[in-house]
């Protein structure tokens, strides 16, 4: 089995050591369970994450889907943790906000049916000992930790109360999760009287749990095939979320920080990469790795609608670059970085107005630049995900039992094929590499 390791590097010393190494469908994914540190101590590790973004003017062309305001109004939000721990903390965003937004009020709960949650676990979330909090342009805020013992896969629902005028400046656009809004301070309600539902993330970031020091944190990060897109809503199918199911049991939390339309060199849905890595990325409380799968869209963005005007291919020197950047900053972190090559796309959103994604020369760059992920030992490992969804008849295609239908996004079983790919090994080794 090849070793991508560079000859002369340093070895990486942390407790969960990942090595996943390309097969032929699969990729192992080896864990050694050695605890680093002798304390013993409990620590605060992410459990959930949703990435901000900004929202963006009417002039492009997708549909924000989201209200115009939300004004004297309690919105409810369902997050699946990936592990638990014995108490719990939150994290809100204004990230992109040009004014503060008030917290009139917030609670904690385990979730229930739809909008209800478990009574008996609800608890009033405080930031800095207080109910009520501004949250400055541009900030984000912690709240005070909650004891409230959660177990790994458990939904928790977060209800904030927005006594104010509040713009969802900072959001994230493919949620995939049903949102509950209702009418004045329902934050405590068992169920939620609900006046409008969406799928969308508005300020609520993360979640944090208190947990033992085997504990570790692997990042998802990526475009819209990352995010789910395409999957079905409430249902926990995109494809960290299959991985954090095998994962749990080895106390290893699995974030999700993919943005649909997520891009290595340009923002517009989102900062590009290389702009929000250190915030979504290496700013996660407990990271110890990432896995990178990103590019797809920089690719085929050029010559449709959602690039206006500029009909270029980036370079594949560009987009190695760009790759290069996100490992040098991973390793100066101590983070291992493992590469995903980027998936079969051929037929991308055809039919729709989106129809110039795919093209000849556009799959000429792909191919390159998933060259250069499988064979520049540059990455710590590699995952073949081209390997895993595309079609063996017609290889520049994804399989049509993983096709959601637009030929650039998995279903649901695509996504479980991405994660049951990596195979997993857990077992104590002292050796790190």
């Amino acid at each position: 089995m090849p070793d991508n390791t560079h000859p002369g590097r340093r070895p990486f010393h942390r407790s969960v050591t990942w090595r996943l190494a390309a097969l032929a469908m699969s990729t192992l994914l080896t864990m050694s369970m050695a605890k680093a540190g002798s304390g013993g101590d409990d620590q605060w590790l992410a459990s959930w994450s949703a990435s901000p973004q900004p929202r963006w003017e009417g002039d492009f062309p997708l549909p924000t889907h989201t209200p115009f305001q939300l004004w004297d109004q309690t919105i409810r939000q369902v997050a699946r943790l990936s592990i638990g721990g014995e108490r719990v903390r939150v994290v809100l965003s204004n990230a992109y906000g040009n004014r503060p937004v008030v917290i009139g009020d917030a609670h904690l709960a385990i979730a229930g049916v739809d909008s209800a949650i478990e009574a008996e676990s609800a608890a009033a979330l405080t930031f800095s000992g207080q109910r009520r909090i501004a949250i400055p342009p541009g900030a984000q805020v912690l709240s005070d930790p909650v004891d409230l013992a959660v177990a790994a896969l458990d939904e928790v629902a977060i209800s904030l109360y927005l006594p104010e005028p509040t713009p969802p400046a900072t959001f994230h656009w493919d949620g995939r999760q049903t949102a509950y809004v209702g009418a004045g301070n329902q934050v405590a309600a068992t169920t939620l009287d609900t006046e409008m539902t969406h799928d969308i993330r508005v300020l609520l970031s993360g979640v944090l749990v208190e947990t033992g020091d085997d504990s570790r944190v692997l990042v998802a990060f990526g475009d819209s095939i990352t995010d789910g897109n395409a999957s079905t809503p409430d249902a926990n199918h995109r494809w960290p979320d299959f991985l954090a199911r095998r994962l749990a049991a080895d106390n290893v939390a699995v974030l999700n920080a993919g943005i649909s339309g997520a891009r290595l060199l340009r923002s517009q849905m989102g900062e590009n990469a290389l702009a929000r890595f250190g915030r979504d990325v290496l700013g996660q409380p407990g990271v110890t790795d990432v896995i990178l799968l990103m590019g797809i869209n920089d690719i085929g963005w050029p010559r449709t609608p959602l690039q206006p005007g500029d009909a270029a291919l980036p370079s594949v020197d560009d987009l190695i670059a760009a790759y290069r950047q996100l490992i040098a900053r991973a390793h100066v972190r101590g983070v291992r970085i493992i590469g995903a090559t980027l998936t079969p796309f051929a037929g991308a959103l055809e039919g729709t107005p989106m129809g110039d994604y795919y093209s000849a020369d556009k799959e000429r760059l792909r191919q390159r630049v998933n060259e250069w992920i499988r064979n520049s030992g540059e990455f710590d490992a590699v995952i073949d995900f081209d390997a895993v969804l595309r079609d063996p008849a017609r290889p520049t295609r994804m399989l049509p039992a993983f096709d959601s239908g637009d030929h650039l996004h998995p279903s649901d079983r695509g996504y479980e094929a991405m994660a049951d790919a990596i195979a997993i090994d857990a077992r104590l080794d002292a050796q790190q590499r």
